[in-house]
C-alpha cells in the first residue's frame, strides 16, 4: 500500500520540480522583456508548486518513505511569451490528469489521505491551467497589444518610481 503511494508521491515531486524550474525560467525571461504581469503570474505559480512539493513531501515522510528531489524533466529555453503560454497550459493539464489517475490508485491501495492530497493538487492545477489558458486568449485576441501595453505599464510604473515585483 504505502509502497505504491510514496512511489507516486515522488513522481508528483518530480513533476513540481520541474515546473517550480521552467516557471522561474519563463519568470526571468518575461520580466527581462517588461512583461511584469505575465512575470509576476510566472513566479506566483512557481511559488504555488513549491508549496505543493512541501505537502508531497510531508506526505511521503509521514509514510516512512525517502524523498526524491529530482526534477524530471530539464528546463526548455523558450523565449516567446505565446510558447511559454502553450507550454503552461500544457503541463498543468498532464500534472492533472496524472493527479487525478494517481488519486485513484492510492484509493484502491486503501490510502485516501494521499487520495485527498492529489485530488487538492488537481484543483489547483486546473486553477493554474485556467489563469495560463485566459492569457493565450488575451494574446490571441489582442496580438502584441497585449503584450506592449504590460511593457508600457511597466516604464509609466518606473517612471513614477514604483518598482516592478
Amino acid at each position: 500500500m504505502k509502497e505504491k503511494s510514496i512511489i507516486l508521491l515522488n513522481k508528483a515531486i518530480a513533476d513540481e520540480l520541474t515546473a517550480v524550474h521552467q516557471y522561474m525560467y519563463f519568470h526571468f525571461h518575461c520580466d527581462d522583456q517588461g512583461y511584469d504581469l505575465l512575470a509576476g503570474l510566472f513566479k506566483r505559480t512557481a511559488i504555488e508548486e513549491m508549496l505543493h512539493v512541501e505537502k508531497l513531501a510531508e506526505r511521503i515522510l509521514f509514510l516512512k518513505g525517502e524523498v526524491e528531489m529530482l526534477a524530471s524533466e530539464n528546463v526548455e529555453k523558450v523565449h516567446v511569451v505565446k510558447d511559454m503560454l502553450e507550454m503552461a497550459t500544457e503541463m498543468e493539464e498532464t500534472s492533472a490528469n496524472d493527479y487525478n489517475r494517481w488519486a485513484n490508485e492510492c484509493a484502491q491501495n486503501n490510502d485516501s489521505v494521499s487520495k485527498k492530497l492529489f485530488e487538492s493538487l488537481v484543483e489547483d492545477e486546473e486553477r493554474h491551467f485556467n489563469q495560463y489558458d485566459d492569457e493565450l486568449e488575451n494574446l490571441a485576441k489582442f496580438g502584441d497589444n497585449y503584450l506592449a501595453l504590460q511593457s508600457i505599464e511597466r516604464s509609466k510604473n518606473i517612471s513614477s518610481g514604483i518598482a516592478p515585483e
